[in-house]
This record gives structure tokens, C-alpha cells and sequence, in this order.
């Protein structure tokens, strides 16, 4: 499966909601703090927003709700590839999508077989904090070098001009948050990122 080059990510189904009629065509669900049941809840809505507008749908962490659904992509973080279980995502032909920041991380993914590979912060980013500094454009071309021809993914601190020498580095899609959610127009800038990516 192709993935499309802009790859927001939203914290529940009312951004999904007003973000995917303008054309985003694969989105994260990023929804935290849900106990399964409500989990379920938001996942199904994704899903059904995501058939609706021909958008690929990616769930994060909550795998569990995500194989209830019938979904077809979950992203996991290094902590949440703890507690998952990978083979019965596997055994419901879920693909998979893996955080890294180091090369231990990337190994680990490998390992997995993961159907793509996520690297951050690519640039200082505000969404969390984290213990690793900023991975640069060499980390992404040297994690292209040695993921070949599976996708990567640059994510943390992205904007449209960032996004550019990240392709340019290697990178197959870019992951946006901020740039989007903070924005004072998230709809024009969505449109914006739509435009310079595709």
C-alpha cells in the first residue's frame, strides 16, 4: 500500500471531522486517555469518517479497539510495543507502523517487520517532551539508507518549508501535528500542506 506524502495527525474524530473533506488522505488517530470502551467508540468513528471521504485511516496505540474495528493500520510508540500484541495484529492482517529514535529503536522495528518506520524529532518540537534532541536531516537520510525501500516517516516540528528538505533527505511522508491543530486557520493551512505535497 502506497501512503499519501502529508500525514496529519488528530486527537479525536471532530478535527477527522472537518479536516478530511478537504482532501487528507491518511490521517492518525491519536486519541488519549480513552478507556477501551470509549476507545472502541472513537476508533469506529474514525473509521467509518475515514471509508467515507477515502481517507487511510492509522490508529494510534489503541490496537485492541483498532482489530474490534476492522482496521487495517496501528502505529505504535517503543512503549506501547511493550504491551501489544504484535502477532494478533499480525494474525488480523493489521499493518504496522513504529516510532524510533535511536538505532537500538530501529532495530527493534525491523525486527518487527514494520510496515513503516517513523523518525523524531526530525526538527525541536512542542507537542511533548522527550529525551532525544532533534535527529536532523542526516539521521533521515541515514535511516532511509537502511530501512531501503519500506516508508519513512519525518515527523516533529514540521512545517510546509521544512517539509521539503526532509523529502530532499530521504523521508516518504511527513507527520504534522502543531503546525495544524495551533494554527489560527487549521483549515487553510491543511489545504496549504495538500497543495506543497502532492
Amino acid at each position: 500500500m502506497t501512503l499519501d506524502r502529508f500525514y496529519p495527525i488528530f486527537e479525536d474524530c471532530d478535527w477527522l471531522a472537518k479536516m478530511l473533506p478537504l482532501g487528507v488522505k491518511l490521517v492518525q488517530l491519536r486519541a488519549k486517555d480513552l478507556d477501551e470502551s470509549a476507545a472502541l467508540s472513537e476508533v469506529i468513528a474514525a473509521r467509518d469518517l475515514c471509508a467515507k471521504h477515502g481517507a487511510q485511516l492509522i490508529v494510534n496505540d489503541h490496537w485492541k479497539a483498532a482489530i474490534d474495528a476492522g482496521c487495517d493500520y496501528v502505529h505504535l510508540g517503543q512503549e506501547d510495543l511493550d504491551t501489544a500484541d504484535v502477532p494478533a495484529l499480525r494474525r488480523h492482517g493489521i499493518r504496522l507502523g513504529i516510532s524510533t529514535h535511536d538505532r537500538a529503536e530501529l532495530d527493534r522495528a525491523l525486527s518487527l517487520d514494520a510496515d513503516y518506520i517513523a523518525l523524531g524529532p526530525v526538527y525541536p518540537t512542542i507537542l511533548k517532551k522527550m529525551k532525544w534532541h532533534e535527529q536532523g536531516l542526516d539521521r533521515v537520510r541515514e535511516w532511509k539508507e537502511l530501512i531501503g525501500e519500506r516508508p519513512l516517516i519525518g515527523i516533529g516540528g514540521m512545517t510546509i518549508e521544512r517539509a521539503a528538505l526532509v523529502y530532499a533527505a530521504g523521508a516518504d511522508v511527513v507527520s504534522v501535528v502543531t503546525d495544524i491543530t495551533l494554527n489560527a486557520d487549521p483549515a487553510s493551512q491543511t489545504r496549504a500542506w495538500i497543495e506543497a505535497t502532492r
